[in-house]
């Protein structure tokens, strides 16, 4: 899959709309029951960027990345400004004196119910590893575009392994027309410009 690791500029993205979505199928009995099947066991985020773009420098910018990324054809990263970071120490797995490579995740939580979501666009030089809350300061190494952390000598058994730190979303333009121009900008019509997660 083609993915450029780069980033929107920041005062757009920082004004985009949008979140997480998931895929469910209602079916409605003549009851009134309903039984619910979850087709997707992870999220898939949806944005709309044009409501980011509050100037011509910011529409140049936009339209010169858009042509960068052959609209569709190409993967991009995107802050998610309501969720781009894991600000204390989380729990990622468990050592068992074997395992070496732990894959970079956040955990949410409501009541008895967690979610775990995989991460795998790392925010460089944001990132802390930690073994049983103790930071870690070298014996690993991190893959910043996967959200792998390799351990040259695995954890021990019943070590926990945890992190902090940023990261973004992998996406890309969710249309191969951009259909904006400057009189409904100065209209004061926001363009729409969607853009889809992707799945790497």
């Amino acid at each position: 899959m083609s993915f450029d690791e780069v980033r929107l500029p920041d005062n757009v993205e920082r004004g985009a709309s949008g979140g997480p979505s998931f895929h469910t199928t209602v079916l409605e009995l003549a009851s009134g029951h309903e039984q619910r099947n979850q087709n997707w066991s992870a999220t898939r985020a949806i944005y709309d960027i044009g409501y980011g773009i509050q100037n011509k420098n910011d529409l140049s910018l936009v339209v010169a990345f858009f042509y960068a990324r052959r609209g569709k054809a190409r993967g991009f990263r995107f802050k998610d400004w309501a969720d781009f970071e894991v600000s204390e120490a989380q729990e990622i797995g468990i050592g068992d004196d074997v395992e070496d490579d732990f894959q970079i995740s956040k955990r949410y939580t409501s009541g008895a119910v967690t979610f775990e979501r995989p991460l795998t666009k790392i925010v460089s030089g944001s990132v802390v590893v930690y073994i049983d809350d103790v930071v870690q300061s070298s014996g690993f190494t991190i893959d910043y575009d996967t959200g792998i952390i390799h351990f040259s000598t695995p954890p021990a058994l019943d070590e926990v392994v945890q992190w902090s730190g940023e990261f973004d979303t992998p996406v890309r333009f969710d249309t191969d027309s951009l259909a904006v121009s400057m009189e409904i900008f100065y209209a004061g019509t926001i363009p729409s410009i969607p853009i889809v997660e992707v799945r790497t």
